[in-house]
């Protein structure tokens, strides 16, 4: 296997843009550094080609989460051209814009008003703002990761290392005004006396409390309810970052499943299949302060966007993928379940079934064994990480092909850690774990 061309490319690309990528998620030093193919040619389903002519599954994040469909997906691209054709940017505004917005607020009763944007960083964004409008206030607790806006990294001017534990270690607050210091405090998972501490603290109470309400694992009985009675009893807007959970366990954002409905939903990736998409679904007492301050940009307005959400929610609706999804997911997790026990390997796994996290626990050894795991099923002929993101489009000749693959390399972990040698098996650095700056 020759990935020579797309490692060149990152060479280049390294010298003229900063960090190498656009998004932290697809810098080659998370997966396999020196050896990940970096780019591709063509990708479809689950099929990618690399600019070597290498094909490989992904059994990976599959888009960072953003394609539940699959890659092209042909009821998506049919919407989507039917837009170029009609013309996707234009003086007036496209009508499937209210068309969508109707379809949110129909799937979710307790919703009365939409906004969109085209990311879900920048959606998050205009929650906050939204929020910080209806209250007059400016401190926001939460919990998770939202994204790379000011208003979330400010957590860290008060001490670098706030947002270790939310989910990306070492996110410098570099570029972030000082005055922003205490604006943003984290609280944990699953710790309602964390939340007290910050709403309690003083007579300050905060615009805001953010969080996803599941990511690595279920809230505890009465956690998403509590935070609840919490924003009421502060008077704070709950905000519920659904750009990574929605769509995935169910039609519609992850709280429907829970009962516990926030003042402002916030969804982005999965809603477009791959086309950049974003909405902000809430109640209307809220979602009017969004006229009291200046939220506005040219493409937010662009055809292709809704057109794409359309087919894709539709899609997800009458095809019942979230069930689909879920049976995927628990398959991978049989899978790496079954082989730790057989090869005895400490492992834990985390996550919602749709979006599986795989983590060895062997301490300093960790990174270096899932750096491992992914080079040995990259020359399977599969992108691997510790992450795997389910589609619809995942079928039982991949999964049997992973099975298969994920049995030999869990073998080789197994002789790895008995001898405590990743580094002989290894054939490049490690992988990084969360930011860091690249020479």
């Amino acid at each position: 296997m020759n990935c020579h061309t797309g490692i060149d490319l990152y060479k280049r690309a390294k010298k003229i843009i900063p960090g190498g990528t656009q998004l932290l998620s697809k810098r080659p030093e998370l997966f396999l550094p020196g050896q990940w193919p970096a780019y591709y040619s063509k990708c479809n389903g689950v099929e990618v080609s690399d600019l070597d002519g290498n094909e490989f599954i992904d059994m990976s994040i599959c888009g960072v989460g953003a394609c539940i469909l699959g890659y092209a997906d042909p009821d998506v691209d049919r919407a989507v051209k039917n837009a170029i054709d009609s013309g996707t940017m234009c003086t007036l505004n496209c009508p499937e814009e209210v068309e969508l917005a109707e379809l949110l607020c129909e799937l979710h009763p307790w919703a009365d008003m939409v906004r969109f944007a085209r990311g879900g960083g920048e959606a998050m964004s205009v929650a906050v703002r939204i929020a910080r409008a209806a209250t007059g206030r400016d401190r926001v607790a939460f919990c998770g990761y939202h994204g790379w806006h000011d208003w979330y990294l400010a957590a860290n001017l008060a001490d670098d290392s706030n947002l270790d534990g939310q989910l990306l270690p070492g996110l410098a607050p570099a570029g972030i005004p000082r005055s922003l210091q205490a604006t943003a405090i984290p609280f944990n998972y699953n710790q309602p006396e964390s939340l007290d501490a910050i709403v309690d603290e003083d007579e300050q109470k905060p615009a805001a409390i953010v969080m996803e309400p599941v990511r690595h694992s279920e809230p505890e009985a009465g956690f998403l309810e509590y935070v609840r009675e919490t924003a009421d009893r502060t008077g704070a807007v709950l905000i519920f970052d659904e750009v990574t959970s929605g769509w995935r366990m169910n039609n519609g954002g992850i709280h429907l499943l829970y009962g516990v409905n926030p003042d402002i939903a916030v969804f982005a990736k999965g809603i477009s299949n791959g086309y950049p998409m974003a909405a902000l679904i809430g109640c209307s007492p809220v979602m009017e302060a969004a006229q009291r301050s200046f939220i506005s940009s040219t493409y937010w307005t662009e055809k292709i966007g809704p057109a794409a959400a359309l087919a894709t929610i539709r899609k997800m609706m009458s095809c019942n993928v979230p069930e689909y999804l879920n049976r995927t997911g628990i398959s991978i997790r049989k899978i790496w379940r079954d082989n730790a026990r057989k090869y005895g390997i400490k492992a834990m796994i985390h996550g919602i079934p749709p979006l599986s996290v795989l983590s060895f626990k062997y301490e300093d050894m960790s990174q270096a064994l899932h750096t491992l795991f992914t080079q040995e099923m990259l020359n399977r002929g599969f992108l691997a990480s510790k992450a795997f993101y389910a589609t619809y489009v995942h079928n039982e000749e991949h999964i049997n092909a992973y099975e298969k693959a994920v049995e030999e390399v869990f073998k080789i972990i197994a002789d790895t850690i008995n001898e405590n040698s990743p580094d002989v098996y290894l054939k490049g650095p490690v992988a990084h774990n969360g930011f860091k700056r690249l020479a």
